[in-house]
């Protein structure tokens, strides 16, 4: 009798402990799907503010911001990192997603007090900020090509995002931000990488200043700083973008630098062939 007792003992732990398994995996398959349809929700609302221009959002078709943002794992409550914002149009999307919950450092030239790009570009930057209450959470740091740069504090963050800059780095400045990048993630953080994808037929040395960047190149320098790739994706593709434009890639839409000529043509094309990647922090 004591030997049944037993038996249906041990049968109840197992039970329920099966059960508690069964509610725990239930109960994180919930909190997964809620945290996925807070972010869904939070950047569909971000998308459609108020705060945006119809110019602005007349990219996403071409940008796909939203399906971008969630390929690299962003969530409201997290730390980002926005390497050289430039005229914030992503900005205008992360920095009310994050609002309230998460963190936006946004990591841009420095106001040197010189009548140049790079503190023009500042300067311009910190009217749009103050512009609308919305960016009121955004924190500037200051971030310059080819040299040490504390884009955040050293881990803290958890994703670093860089949109169409590679071009304008170079291989040597590429290599100095993505250490920068490497040091400000936490173990395991983001780095998530948009930009123009020059032709593999193409040479490096004799297209550098096209505007577009060799995928392998990127991936090799990620590596060399300590990441790992983890994923990329087509999101961003465009297989109409022969990258061989008499301007360069902002012969394309949204710079059409060659204005009325042929615009019809580039306009036809849109905006360039894109590689998005995913790499993680080691």
């Amino acid at each position: 009798m004591k030997t049944i007792k037993t038996s249906l003992i041990a049968a109840a732990i197992v039970s329920s402990s099966i059960g508690l398994v069964a509610c725990n995996a239930t109960y994180e398959s919930q909190a997964s799907e809620a945290a996925s349809n807070s972010t869904s929700v939070k950047l569909t609302a971000a998308l459609a503010g108020d705060h945006r221009s119809d110019k602005n959002k007349a990219r996403d078709v071409y940008r796909h911001p939203k399906q971008t943002l969630e390929f690299f794992g962003f969530s409201p409550d997290k730390t980002v990192v926005e390497i050289a914002p430039g005229g914030g149009w992503y900005t205008e999307v992360l920095a009310p997603a994050l609002k309230g919950n998460g963190k936006l450092y946004g990591a841009h030239y420095p106001d040197t007090g010189k009548d140049n790009y790079y503190s023009k570009s500042r300067r311009k930057l910190e009217e749009k900020l103050a512009s609308n209450e919305v960016y009121s959470e955004v924190e500037l740091t200051n971030f310059t090509p080819r040299v040490a740069s504390e884009l955040a504090p050293a881990g803290t963050a958890d994703i670093v995002l860089t949109f169409r800059n590679l071009h304008n780095w170079g291989e040597d400045g590429v290599k100095q931000v993505f250490k920068d990048a490497h040091r400000a993630l936490k173990p395991g953080g983001v780095l998530g990488v948009v930009e123009h994808r020059m032709p593999a037929s193409q040479s490096w040395e004799e297209n550098r200043r096209s505007g577009y960047f060799p995928e392998k190149m990127a991936i090799a320098l990620a590596e060399e700083a300590g990441f790992k790739l983890a994923a990329k994706s087509e999101i961003n593709a465009n297989a109409k973008d022969t990258a061989d434009y008499p301007k360069g890639v902002w012969t394309l839409p949204p710079v059409l630098r060659l204005k009325d000529q042929d615009k019809a043509k580039y306009l036809a094309i849109g905006e360039s062939d894109r590689m998005t990647l995913k790499f993680v922090k080691k």
